[in-house]
């Protein structure tokens, strides 16, 4: 039987490079050829990985199709495709009020083995719900921004984002840099964002942010008075809070405008417990909303940015390593220093 090189993760710490069979390709299927895959932000999150683990992880692969299975009509050996490895039903309670992560199927789907691999299974629900032909001049590395791009998509969605805002982003990796790209470019009226790398506010200002504040460099590393001084007491109409620290989403909280809304954009650890003051929330009118992965009526916008050059790879793509030195990669995507996007791409 022929086999595949695939990355399974042990632990954050244990990537072992293995040997499994080609997936078999069933009615409704497709098998593809890996090209790129992201490494995202919650793949280096160590508690997160864990409670998976072993799995062959990654899950923003673009690559081609090789092979289709009996009934495939929509697709071809040859399509180049993004691939999303959760796919909704679309006939459920939680799919008709367009609430997609919530719907069963969403949950239960996955590609095979996972996106780290030199090919992966699409099954049939994976390849109907979400799986989307790109464009022809566009790269297979734009192909793996589309995941991340549909999860800052609906995150602004969710936060009732309208021209004319003030946003505020808390950390200001690749989603917190897609989140201030995203936001200019719908019209926000201020960008304000913080994070402790210098690089990364630098980034952000290059992105379009008004201000990017580093806790070293304001005075008594208070981001929050920071804050109120530059919009003169107004603070933000929406904040996106990127880490999913306890401190951050408190920090978040303290920076909303009245009326405003902070979005949770990343989750917290099991047992983490967010303490808030009711009155405030109330009185001040605060809408706290999570946001969590995306839907395929985020990737097919997502698709559409990426196509009209609202988001590229010259912007965000800083780090390429071939499939062989996946390890570095991961290190280098977990140190969180100079980079943004770490991508591998496959022979």
């Amino acid at each position: 039987m022929p086999t595949m090189k695939v990355a399974r993760l042990y632990d954050s710490t244990d990537i072992r490079f293995e040997d499994d069979p080609i997936p078999t390709v069933g009615p409704g299927e497709a098998l593809v050829k890996t090209r790129t895959c992201g490494i995202c932000s919650g793949d280096v999150m160590g508690w997160y990985m864990k409670k998976k683990a072993p799995l062959v992880f990654g899950h923003e692969p673009a690559g081609e199709i090789v092979e289709i299975g009996e009934g495939v009509e929509d697709f071809q050996a040859g399509d180049r495709v993004f691939v999303h490895h959760h796919a909704p039903c679309f006939s459920c309670r939680a799919c008709q009020r367009g609430e997609f992560v919530q719907c069963p199927t969403w949950r239960a789907t996955k590609i095979v083995p996972g996106g780290m691999a030199e090919y992966f299974v699409v099954p049939k629900d994976n390849l109907s719900g979400d799986t989307l032909r790109l464009p022809e001049k566009m790269s297979f590395a734009d192909g793996s921004l589309v995941e991340p791009t549909a999860c800052a998509v609906k995150s602004l969605r969710r936060s009732g984002f309208q021209a004319g805002d003030s946003v505020f982003v808390i950390g200001l990796g690749i989603m917190g840099q897609l989140h201030v790209a995203l936001a200019k470019h719908a019209g926000a009226r201020t960008i304000i964002g913080t994070d402790f790398v210098p690089y990364r506010c630098t980034k952000a200002r290059e992105l379009g942010a008004d201000l990017a504040l580093n806790p070293y460099e304001v005075k008594d590393g208070n981001v929050e008075d920071a804050l109120r001084e530059y919009t003169q007491g107004e603070m933000a109409e929406v904040v996106i809070v990127g880490p999913g620290s306890i401190e951050a989403m408190q920090l978040g909280l303290r920076c909303a405008a009245k009326g405003g809304t902070v979005v949770l954009f990343t989750a917290s650890k099991p047992d983490d417990t967010l303490t808030l003051s009711p009155n405030d929330l109330y009185f001040n009118e605060v809408r706290l909303i999570p946001s969590y992965s995306c839907g395929p009526n985020d990737t097919r916008e997502a698709l559409r940015l990426v196509q009209d050059g609202v988001i590229t790879t010259e912007k965000f793509i800083t780090h390429r390593f071939p499939f062989e030195q996946l390890h570095a990669a991961y290190r280098n995507a977990a140190e969180a220093r100079d980079s943004l996007k770490t991508i591998i791409e496959f022979a």
